[in-house]
């Protein structure tokens, strides 16, 4: 299941999507939450939903892997959707003892997973199409006024790609370490509690040194590289945005204007 998730990898591509400017894909995203949040009904909501499945179909990326990577994902996303079913005040539609569910635990059962799962897949849509380079430029150009607050603005850049980018290699690295601990003889799904959880502690050891050991690894490449953080940088390739980067943004923002209608006349 570890292999399922694809959190932080990049797919390289010629799409509509991997040609837009990593910034404005940056704010796309954050319109794209902010129509989740908004959505207050099935139909804004299907809305948001719909921009979705169009800014992914537009990916090129197969919609199979996509599935794949909710699978982890999935049974929490279920324990959700049923706590919401029994603890919702509404019309009674089934009762056995002190179990109810109401038609207000479904409507807002069903809200909640389509709410998540959008939210999961469209922020998935920047990661998979943006290059771990791209995607600190254009953190660090959406966060260079905070500079005048003398903040290191390309550290923290700097920091948050590099922990996005290295999800999948701790992912499959633990995967690595479970194989290897199941074939010492390792049991991690048989046991009470606190044995399972006794179990994780062989997993946990050399990953922490694993991980340590990639960190030092590579601060030391960085060292031999001259690195010296955002003082003085100068980019390769510079980025400009250009009439297509804001004509996807006007489409994004004509979507969330639409939300907004529909949540103020089907109230």
């Amino acid at each position: 299941m570890l292999k399922d998730i694809t959190l932080g990898q990049y797919f390289p591509g010629n799409s509509i999507v991997h040609r837009l400017d990593a910034g404005i894909k940056i704010i796309i995203t954050v319109i794209f939450i902010i129509m989740l949040f908004a959505a207050d009904n099935f139909i804004s909501a299907g809305i948001g939903v719909a921009f979705m499945v169009m800014s992914y179909l537009l990916t090129k990326i197969s919609p199979s892997l996509m599935v794949k990577s909710l699978k982890p994902v999935l049974p929490v996303l279920l324990i959700t959707g049923v706590l919401n079913i029994f603890f919702y005040e509404g019309e009674v539609i089934f009762k056995l003892g002190f179990i109810k569910i109401t038609d207000e635990g479904i409507k807002n059962a069903g809200f909640m997973l389509v709410r998540v799962i959008s939210l999961i897949i469209g922020s998935s849509v920047l990661t998979y199409t943006t290059s771990p380079i791209e995607l600190t430029n254009a953190i660090e150009k959406l966060l260079s006024p905070l500079k005048k607050f003398k903040l290191p603005v390309h550290e923290l850049a700097m920091m948050m790609t590099i922990a996005l980018r290295f999800i999948p290699t701790l992912i499959e690295e633990t995967d690595k370490i479970i194989s290897a601990q199941k074939a010492r003889g390792a049991d991690f799904e048989n046991g009470t509690l606190r044995e399972r959880a006794s179990a994780v502690v062989p997993i946990l050891v050399p990953l922490f040194v694993s991980a340590f050991r990639r960190a030092e690894e590579l601060a030391l490449a960085m060292e031999c590289r001259c690195y010296r953080g955002g003082e003085g940088r100068t980019k390769m390739r510079q980025t400009h945005i250009k009439p297509f980067d804001l004509a996807a943004l006007g489409i994004s923002v004509i979507f969330l204007a639409a939300i907004i209608s529909v949540n103020v006349f089907f109230k």
